[in-house]
Parts: structure tokens; sequence; C-alpha cells
């Protein structure tokens, strides 16, 4: 059976045949429908597709903190304390100044990715 023989053996009054043609007012309802969804799926979507900063960003972005806290901070970024900062971030050694700390951790990220 083909769709107008279905619909013709409907009851009348039941369901007109004008509710089976599209016309040009559906059709805008549909683009306007399918411009949401794309905008919602793209608002959701946006947190996935942001790009991360760089650990050498993240690494430089601690800078004014004190030479203890920064290391600690930086073995968070990195994932590991490096070495040459563990007696820094535990107070063993007098504070190492901003460019050693940063040359060490970039070095130490380096090696381990």
């Amino acid at each position: 059976m083909t769709q107008a023989e279905l619909i013709a053996a409907l009851p009348q009054g039941r369901l007109p045949p004008e509710l089976m043609q599209l016309h040009a007012a559906d059709y805008a309802l549909l683009f306007g429908a399918g411009l949401l969804l794309a905008a919602l799926l793209s608002l959701l979507a946006l947190p996935l597709l942001e790009r991360r900063p760089s650990r050498r960003s993240l690494i430089r972005a601690t800078r004014a903190l004190p030479p203890q806290e920064r290391s600690l901070a930086i073995a968070c970024i990195l994932g590991h304390l490096p070495t040459g900062l563990r007696a820094t971030a535990y107070g063993a050694a007098p504070p190492l100044d901003s460019d050693t700390i940063e040359r060490i951790a970039l070095k130490a990220g380096r090696v381990r990715r």
C-alpha cells in the first residue's frame, strides 16, 4: 500500500490530507529547529574543544609565588617533584632563584611526558 492509499483508508475527519504536505513555513520551522539544535550541541562541545595551556606557560605563571610554594605548584603541574627542587620545596636548602627553578622544571617536564 502506498502512502496515499493508507491516508485514503482512514475514516473521514481523522486526518486531513493537508497535514501530510510540507509547506514553506514547515521547512522554515525545521531549519530553525536544526539551527537551535546545532547551537546547543556546539555549546555542549565547547569545553571539550578548548586548548589547554602548555606546561611552559603554566610553569611561568607560578613566578609570583615564593620559592617553596612555587616548587610544590610545579610538582602539581608536572605530576612529580623534580629532583633539583626537592630540597627547596621542603626547606632543607636555601631557595633557588626564579630562573633556576624554571630551568629545572622545564628540563624535568621534557624528560617525563
